[in-house]
Order: structure tokens, then C-alpha cells, then sequence
């Protein structure tokens, strides 16, 4: 039946229910003359008028302000408020021609009893027609748990209650909370998590839903490791301001960051060296629109600079970066001065005159190309960029008087066996050069790291877009390992570091215990609610590949050259102990290394990286 109805065309269901309106009109009357008349009416004389007028009245105003064209199986309060008011109009209406007709035998109190039980009729009416149209043709196809019994739960339900439909259907909560279990929100019962293996069964449960807002990241990490076995999909959470508007549907909630698979919860900043080189001071960043070039100056930003001078070789990137930043600056009313420069920094005279022009006190040195086979594939520019643009850059800082350059180094630069990480290494020597030739002039500082979440190029990106497509999912070796930090926790501990810096330190991030690339993947197979086929599993969803390494792709990363790194004032925060060439012994080798970028000889590049860098040996 409600197939049949909803098959209707929409003329013929909005004449059904404008008929049902004008029966409902009369109904009205009828129970108001007999609730006023305190007997059950049969309307004489003049009393015909009320139920003439009823509907001449009630249903033109209804059509004015757009009661017929809501789709009645997703009415909610919008619905209801616009009910209400076309209710009040009409009332108005009926009130005044009785008070002006006078009929005999109608009570003037008709005109407030009779439009207050016809807004009631509409909309229940309303109501029972989305209650008995919502599941209309469907079957639950998807079945929810919900975990987390909090606001954010209940926030979440009736979210979800709003505009789910009949395609999904939530069973209950779940909580690790005694006092909660046992329970009900509004109507839905909460669950113990030791239930949830019988619920998951029972229930044919599809997804559960994360509702945890305020959990901190070990415990969010710990949960989603316990659910791993069970082959559901799983999801976390919006914004709370999305939750909070009312728009939330169940499609809004986010598949797993990485970071709730393996983040750590970030060690609070301290404040004093956050601002220490930024705050009311010009800041210029290079690579501002690559991954941590863009959120570097998000937090720089933070720091109410007087001057944010935003450099990047690509239109696009640099565009988007000003963008957002410019809106950040409207809505939080900052008075800092933007400035995006589309400048190479391979261009020395051009670099040299923006440095002399804006006069930055800090520099966070961000610019490089670092994916591995694309360099490997491209070596001469990659060292030109890598190498000479950090050169250039600090010979125009030194120049310009600039107090303190960082550049943002790599775990390949440890021992590499690549010419990404080997001309990262080249860089750092440049600095460290400079940093013990000039120890009164420019603080350079390096700060080393490994892999950031989510940036262009990261691993999960495409193991999302490969699990979209139906796989497989790509590694290059089932022992590849790598340390994973995210973004923001990255970019701010930059800062940090940079702020300690007294000249020529590598700084090297603490990154936690390294992640099997395979282990990876596995965990995002699983967390999808799929499992992974292979010979003990030939029926599994979804195939992992093993593609080989590609050039110059080492199985593992280190962040030390030496041992024994000293400890800083953060703990998250070391010092390298490296060794570095003296500037006179540096020299020679980056004039070979200019020749050979001029001659485009490869041999010659690589010739002077194995004599300069420290494990390269390709």
C-alpha cells in the first residue's frame, strides 16, 4: 500500500491531501461546535456558514504558504512551525468575519477552538503519514550501533531520526559505562560492550558509529582495536558544530583517520616557545602550500605575526593556502598583513630581492620535492631544488639579517638510498656549515622527521581510493616499516624546535614505534567492514598486493645517524649528534655538484653524494 501511494504522481497526492485537509477542516468544526455546545452537533441556519467558511479560508492560505509542496514522509519541525502558522493565519481570519457576521447560534469563541483543534488534526496527520511512509518500498539494509551512550550518542540519534529514512536502522547504544547500561534514549536501549558480539549476530549489525568526541586518542585507538575482529564498518563522528546544526546524517559520519588507528594523544604545546620567534614579527615560509608549509602557517597564524609572507612556485597551492588564511583573518578579525609570492627557489636574485624587501625575522624553510621515485627518476632537478634552493635561501637570509632559519628535513636523510633523502642530507650540510662558519649571524636549525599523515602522496589517501574502487591494496614489501606522525603535532613542534635553536642543531622528532605498511592495510580492510582474502581466507573482500620496491625505497627509516641523541626541553624533542663538512671542504663539492646539474651529468651528481653524504652509497 505505501509503495502504491508513493508510485502516485505528485499532483495526484497533493489533491489526496489538500481533499484530506478540507475533511479535516470540517472534523474540526464539527468537534468544536460540540465541544463549546457541550453535545454532539448537527449544525442548523446560520451554523452552515462556519462549515462553508472552514475550508474557503483554511485551505487558499495553506497553498500561500507552501503546505503542498513538503514531501510529508521527511516533515519535521519546519514542517510543523509552517503548520502552526498558517493555522494562526486562517484562525485570525475566522475570528474576524465572526465577530463581524455576529450569526446567531455561533459562539464567537469558535474563531480561537475550532483553528487550534485543526492545527492539531494537520499535524498529526503529518506525523502519521512520515511515520507510516518513512519505511515505504525499503528494507533496513544497514543496521547501527551506536557506541558512546553521552550527549554525543543522543545528539547523534536524533540526528540520524531526522533524515535516515528506512535504509538504516539504528538498533541501540553501546557504552562501556555500568551505570548506563541496561538503559534507554528515547526509546533505544543501551548495551553493554561485552554484548556486543551477540548484538553483532543477532542484529545482523552492518556499522557502527564512533560517538566519542571527548575521548582522548589512546582510548578512541584502544576501542577501534577491539572492534577490529568484528566484521562490521566502522566510522567516527563529525564536528560537533555539524552535529550541533542538525544536519548530521549517518552518510556525514567520517571513516577512521589514520590517526585514530595509530595517533598517540599530542603533548600540549608550550605557549612561550610557540610565540618565542613568531609573535608581532615578519614570518616567511617557503613551500607554503605543500602539506606542512600550509599548516605551519595555520599555526603561525595563531601566533599573530606582524607579517606573513607565504612563498611557493605553485599557483594553484599558493592560491588555496591565501585563501584560507585570508578567510581566517576576516572571521577572526587578525590584523596580520598576508602576502603570497609565487617566486623558484632556484632563482637566487629573485629570492635575494624578496628576502631584502620583507626583511623576515624567522624563515621555516619548507620547499622540497620529496617524493622518492619521482626524484629518483628526475635526480637533477630534485637535487637542484633540494639542494641549491636551500642554499639560495640562506645566503639570502643571511644577507637580509633574518634571525632564525629552520629548515624542515626527513628520515631519509638518514643513511639514504635515494637521491630524495641523499640531496635532504646535502641540505642539512649546507646549514650546518653556515651555522659553524657565521655562529653570530643567522641561527640555522634543521628539524628531522618521518612520514606526516594524510600529506600529497601519504599511503592512506590511496588505500582509501583502492578500497573505494574494489582493490587491491598496493605494498611495496610486507616488511616495509615507517613512522607516522600527524600533521598538526608535526608542524607544531617544528615551531618548538626552531625556538630552542642557538645554531647549526638537527632537532629530530620523537615519532613513536614504526607501523608495518601491510599491518596497515590489514587494519583499514577490517575497520571497513570487509575481510581480507587470501590463501587461508580464499573468500575474503579484498585483496592485498605485493608490488616490489620501487627505486630507491628503503624497507625501513631512521631518524639518527649517530646514537645517544641529547634530550631538550620537550620530550618529544631530541638532538642529533651529526657530524657535518666545514665550509671550505663543503664548497668545492657543491661547485662540482653546480656543474653537474649544468651538464645534466648524473654520474658526476651521484659521484659528489657518496663522497659527501654519509651512507649513500648508490
Amino acid at each position: 500500500m505505501q509503495s502504491t501511494v508513493l508510485g502516485w504522481s505528485r499532483s495526484i497526492k497533493r489533491l489526496t491531501v489538500l481533499g484530506l485537509d478540507i475533511g479535516l477542516s470540517l472534523l474540526a468544526t464539527w468537534l468544536a461546535f460540540s465541544l463549546r455546545l457541550d453535545t454532539l452537533h448537527y449544525p442548523e441556519e446560520a451554523q452552515w456558514g462556519v462549515y462553508f467558511l472552514a475550508p474557503l479560508l483554511s485551505i487558499p492560505v495553506f497553498i500561500r504558504l507552501g503546505l503542498y509542496r513538503a514531501i510529508f514522509r521527511y516533515t519535521g519541525q519546519a514542517a510543523l512551525f509552517a503548520i502552526a502558522q498558517a493555522c494562526a493565519l486562517y484562525g485570525l481570519l475566522l475570528l474576524s468575519i465572526l465577530l463581524w457576521a455576529q450569526w446567531l447560534g455561533v459562539p464567537r469563541s469558535l474563531g480561537i477552538l475550532q483553528p487550534l483543534i485543526f492545527f492539531m488534526l494537520v499535524g498529526t496527520s503529518r506525523a502519521l503519514a512520515r511515520f507510516w511512509l518513512a519505511t515505504a518500498g525499503t528494507v533496513s539494509s544497514q543496521r547501527f550501533l551506536i557506541f558512546g551512550a553521552g550527549t554525543a550518542g543522543a545528539q547523534t540519534a536524533s540526528a540520524m531520526g531526522m533524515g535516515m529514512g528506512g535504509a538504516f536502522q539504528l538498533i541501540g547504544f553501546v557504552d562501556d559505562d555500568a551505570t548506563k547500561v541496561g538503559r534507554n534514549i528515547n526509546g533505544v536501549p543501551v548495551f553493554a560492550y561485552q554484548q556486543i558480539t551477540e548484538l553483532i549476530t543477532k542484529h545482523g549489525i552492518t556499522d557502527i558509529l564512533l560517538a566519542l568526541p571527548n575521548a582522548s586518542r589512546t582510548r578512541r585507538k584502544a576501542i577501534i582495536e577491539n572492534l577490529r575482529t568484528f566484521p562490521v564498518h566502522i566510522r567516527i563522528l563529525p564536528d560537533w558544530a555539524d552535529l550541533a546544526s542538525g544536519r548530521v546524517r549517518v552518510q556525514d559520519f567520517k571513516e577512521l583517520d589514520i590517526e585514530d588507528l595509530l595517533g598517540r594523544d599530542p603533548v600540549p604545546p608550550d605557549t612561550e616557545l610557540l610565540a618565542h620567534n613568531i609573535q608581532h614579527k615578519v614570518i616567511l615560509v617557503t613551500g607554503a602550500g605543500g602539506s606542512i608549509g600550509s599548516e605551519l602557517c595555520r599555526q603561525i597564524l595563531g601566533q599573530q605575526p606582524r607579517q606573513l609572507v607565504l612563498l611557493d612556485q605553485s599557483e594553484f597551492n599558493l592560491y588555496a593556502i591565501h585563501h584560507e588564511l585570508n578567510h581566517t583573518i576576516q572571521s577572526h578579525h587578525l590584523a596580520v598583513d598576508l602576502v603570497p609570492i609565487l617566486a623558484n627557489l632556484t632563482h637566487a636574485p629573485r629570492l635575494t630581492a624578496i628576502f631584502h624587501r620583507y626583511q623576515p625575522h624567522t624563515v621555516y624553510h619548507a620547499a622540497a620535492y620529496k617524493h622518492v621515485p619521482l626524484v629518483e627518476s628526475n635526480p637533477v632537478i630534485g637535487i637542484e631544488n633540494n639542494v641549491f634552493g636551500t642554499l639560495y635561501a640562506a645566503q639570502a637570509a643571511m644577507a637580509a639579517g633574518v634571525a632564525s632559519f629552520v629548515l624542515i628535513s626527513t628520515d631519509k636523510a638518514v643513511r639514504p638510498t635515494n637521491v630524495m633523502g641523499a640531496s635532504k642530507r646535502l641540505a642539512e650540510l649546507v646549514l650546518q656549515a653556515f651555522a659553524h662558519a657565521q655562529p653570530q649571524g643567522t641561527c640555522f636549525s634543521m628539524v628531522r622527521f618521518g612520514n606526516v599523515l594524510g600529506s600529497s602522496g601519504s599511503v592512506v589517501p590511496l588505500f582509501r581510493q583502492q578500497l573505494a574502487a574494489g582493490g587491491p591494496l598496493t605494498v611495496t614489501h610486507a616488511d616495509v616499516t615507517r613512522y607516522f606522525m600527524t600533521i598538526p603535532e608535526a608542524a607544531q613542534l617544528v615551531l618548538q624546535a626552531g625556538a630552542m635553536a642557538t645554531g647549526g642543531e638537527v632537532f629530530v622528532l620523537d615519532m613513536g614505534e614504526p607501523i608495518k605498511i601491510i599491518d596497515l592495510a590489514h587494519r583499514m580492510i577490517e575497520l571497513s567492514g570487509m575481510t581480507v582474502r587470501d590463501e587461508t581466507n580464499p573468500h575474503g573482500d579484498m585483496v592485498i598486493q605485493v608490488t616490489g620496491l620501487r627505486p630507491g625505497e628503503k624497507l625501513y627509516e631512521e631518524l639518527l645517524i649517530g646514537d645517544n641523541p641529547i634530550p631538550t626541553a620537550h620530550r618529544r624533542i631530541m638532538k642529533a649528534r651529526e657530524d657535518f663538512i666545514l665550509l671550505p671542504m663543503l664548497q668545492p663539492h657543491l661547485e662540482t655538484l653546480q656543474q653537474g646539474i649544468a651538464d645534466n651529468d648524473i654520474a658526476k651528481l651521484k659521484t659528489v653524494m657518496r663522497q659527501c653524504v654519509h651512507g649513500y652509497d648508490i
